[in-house]
């Protein structure tokens, strides 16, 4: 279908405010644009009360934000969502993410714990992954503590986040821990070793392009690393039977589509329980664009739905 008009709209005025000879952004540049950006997310959801606080990280404290939506106020143990926000392990905090981890708190009707993991280049890779395994760790130990119940909780995040929440899921697997009630990824990004057809078709001026791309991957990985490496690529992960169920959404002019859609799958293929929905007319991180888009609340309303369905 064609590019969503409100969409095109908003891609064309980024473009018409960005530099004509656009240079790699250096990690600040990355940080301010991406805070900007968020500041697109709908603010409107309702009764969620918040708390802050921090959890035991391999080098010190990690922060979080927890979210208790009116559903889940009380003293009955509700279900969970660890949540890694987006940014291209570069930028991105639980600040610039408040809102939309706020709407999927309300949306999903579970206690969300918002983690704020480390970001390169200041920490390089595996700081993030090993920031996130340990937040995850520390919810499923503290469940009780934090009014969630250990049996029903989701892990799950968007565009790079998603990222950390495929690799926490295989992570969990491979190590026998307790099982994860359902993993949901939002325009994930999940490959590195290879460049999808998405990844060239939309490389340019679909919201997220090919220099912030390299910039990021750049800025995360140490000389070296192998892009094979599922913790970097989980699409590449060799053994991903008995996964938990997966909610996985893709937009359709989204550079990072055809490894999401792929994604979804290679779990259908070994036997995970899979909702996928490619989602017409859209680009990349559309979800968190409300205050502009109406199909971004559409589409927050349905991964309730579906959350609500996996923690039953």
């Amino acid at each position: 279908m064609p590019l969503d008009p409100l969409a095109k709209r908003l891609l064309t005025m980024m473009a018409a405010a960005s530099s004509v000879d656009r240079k790699r952004p250096t990690p600040e540049e990355r940080r301010q644009a991406l805070a900007k950006l968020m500041q697109f997310a709908r603010g409107d959801v309702g009764d969620v009360a918040r708390e802050d606080g921090a959890l035991p990280g391999p080098a010190g404290d990690i922060a979080y934000r927890l979210y208790a939506p009116s559903a889940a106020q009380g003293d009955v143990a509700a279900p969970g969502f660890v949540f890694f926000h987006g940014g291209g392990l570069v930028a991105g905090s639980i600040e610039t993410h408040d809102r939309i981890a706020a709407a999927l708190a309300q949306a999903t009707a579970c206690r969300l714990i918002s983690v704020d993991y480390r970001l390169a280049p200041e920490h390089k890779f595996p700081a993030a992954v090993e920031d996130a395994i340990a937040a995850t760790q520390f919810v499923l130990s503290k469940a009780a503590d934090l009014g969630i119940d250990a049996r029903r909780l989701v892990v799950g995040g968007d565009s790079a986040g998603a990222t950390l929440a495929a690799v926490v899921c295989q992570h969990a697997v491979r190590h026998a821990w307790p099982d994860i009630a359902a993993q949901c990824l939002i325009c994930p990004v999940l490959d590195f070793e290879e460049t999808s057809p998405s990844r060239e078709q939309f490389a340019e001026n679909h919201l997220i392009d090919r220099l912030t791309l390299q910039a990021d991957l750049a800025d995360y990985l140490p000389e070296g690393a192998d892009l094979a490496d599922p913790r970097i690529s989980p699409l590449r992960g060799l053994h991903v039977a008995g996964l938990p169920p997966a909610i996985i959404h893709t937009a359709e002019y989204d550079p990072m589509r055809d490894e999401g859609n792929a994604y979804a799958r290679k779990l259908l293929a070994a036997g995970v329980t899979v909702e996928h929905v490619c989602h017409e007319s859209m680009i990349h991180n559309f979800h968190c664009l409300g205050a502009v888009l109406p199909q971004a609340r559409l589409v927050l309303s349905q991964i309730g739905e579906q959350v609500r369905r996996a923690v039953g």
